[in-house]
């Protein structure tokens, strides 16, 4: 699977993509807002269970690739994730740090959010996050995606959620 926008490249993990996942992954500040972050037998596994699911489902997180100069920045894509005790489908992203702030991950989630309302049934997309991570819910913002619930969750203390509709999609694609 492939996706392309104006900057980057969408495409699916390979085992050659460890090392600078690993990198990103196991970053402390990036990481800040999950409960900690990845070592490399977690890292290791977030790319084998990619895989796994683009088999099972045909998407997943995909590897996000600056088309200029070929570098991995990130990853960006769809999973199956409990939102609230109901398993829907969710946008997520990770991005470098050194690429942060430049719209690269709201670029990627947009990619991604057209591709599953092009390609799948889905009548919404979510994306959850911790209430502290301002960057991720920016992004989602950004997405086009609107705050639909707050909830406590014992990974983040408090988690939110935003989503956005095929219909509200439908809209901005006027």
């Amino acid at each position: 699977m492939k996706l392309e926008t104006s900057r980057l490249l969408l495409r699916d993990y390979t085992m050659e993509d460890f090392e600078a996942l690993f990198e990103i992954l196991s970053d402390t500040e990036t990481m800040h807002h999950y409960p900690k972050p990845y070592d490399e037998e977690m890292t290791k596994h977030w790319i084998e269970w990619n895989i796994q699911n683009y088999q099972k489902y045909v998407f997943c997180i995909w590897a996000v690739i600056l088309k200029e100069t070929g570098e991995f920045i990130g990853d960006c894509g769809i999973t199956i994730q409990n939102i609230d005790g109901e398993f829907l489908p969710e946008i997520g992203y990770h991005i470098h740090k050194k690429h942060w702030r430049q719209g690269f991950g709201s670029e990627a989630a947009r990619a991604v959010r057209d591709w599953a309302f092009e390609n799948t049934e889905y009548d919404c997309l979510y994306s959850y996050m911790k209430y502290t991570n301002v960057g991720s819910y920016s992004t989602a913002i950004a997405n086009g995606m609107k705050k639909v619930k707050e909830y406590p969750d014992e990974k983040n203390t408090i988690s939110y959620a935003y989503a956005i509709t095929r219909k509200e999609w439908s809209l901005l694609n006027r």
